[in-house]
């Protein structure tokens, strides 16, 4: 199969590029307003290369036959790349999040019909065996659940459009909206939240789940880390037990390619009860 790549300089773009390469298929075009590709050249040294969105545009109506249209630029543009890729003919597989509003997830929908295409998110967590055994064992009734991931950022961060919430969508959109999907996959819908502490680095809160009571915090804080000697901190734990997920984290996106083009994605739909609740928690200032 033949896709194209929006966001190549990005920094979760490699992880795509793995993935289209390990599963066989070709990067044909790729696009991004930087120039640092480099990486390109470690998986698909062939790929054509635009940093102006109308000859990206031009080249693919008249060059390519792209089946996929890959998604990893900013959070506030994936609205519309994804419809991009939709109407170039291509279906899409997109960054989280799909989107940073609900309104905006549901005129992907509206897209969808009118061309005949799909999107897909990666949702990757889902496919973590850690999470997906433990999605098998868990019992009806309350669970006790506290997640927290620290993962800290420089002072770049905050003058990127990741540390600017009208762009990235604040903390809990561009950092935890993958672990908010897996809970709420796990533990079934929100029934109350509470914000206890919410800054430009931190959100701390506690979460009513229809099978779950939820304490999460998150942190781009170094300070924040038990053991200054890592670069991050991730732990869930559930009624007592620390659920183990860290060993395949990076492998989750060739995984979540597989999943797709077998055609069992995550579709719009699947999407959109994190994304209405991390902009719930946005818009509560």
């Amino acid at each position: 199969m033949n896709f194209g790549l929006i966001g190549a300089a990005g920094f979760v773009a490699p992880r795509h590029m793995r993935a289209i390469k390990d599963l066989g298929h070709e990067l044909k075009v790729a696009l991004d307003p930087h120039d640092s590709v480099g990486i390109l050249d470690s998986y698909f040294s062939e790929c054509k290369f635009f940093t102006e969105v109308e000859k990206f545009d031009r080249h693919i109506v008249k060059h390519e036959n792209l089946d996929y249209m890959v998604v990893c630029s900013p959070n506030y543009l994936h609205e519309s790349h994804c419809k991009l890729g939709m109407r170039l003919g291509a279906n899409v597989i997109c960054e989280k999040p799909l989107a940073t509003t609900v309104e905006n997830a549901r005129q992907l929908l509206e897209v969808e019909k009118q061309t005949g295409k799909r999107v897909y998110a990666i949702l990757q967590l889902r496919l973590h065996p850690a999470i997906q055994k433990l999605k098998g064992t868990l019992m009806d009734g309350d669970h006790l659940v506290d997640l927290r991931y620290i993962t800290p950022r420089g002072p770049w961060y905050f003058q990127s459009w990741k540390g600017k919430e009208g762009q990235s969508g604040g903390i809990e959109t561009n950092i935890g909206i993958h672990f908010f999907d897996m809970l709420l996959w796990l533990f079934g819908r929100v029934k109350r939240y509470e914000i206890t502490e919410r800054n430009y680095n931190r959100s701390v809160g506690i979460m009513e789940l229809e099978r779950a009571n939820v304490i999460w915090f998150l942190s781009l804080d170094r300070n924040d880390l038990p053991d200054q000697s890592k670069s991050f901190y991730r732990r869930m734990i559930v009624d007592g037990d620390e659920i183990e997920f860290d060993s395949v984290f990076s492998e989750l996106h060739t995984e979540s390619y597989r999943q797709i083009l077998n055609e069992n994605g995550f579709e719009i739909k699947e999407t959109i009860e994190a994304i209405s609740l991390v902009q719930d928690i946005r818009e509560m200032k």
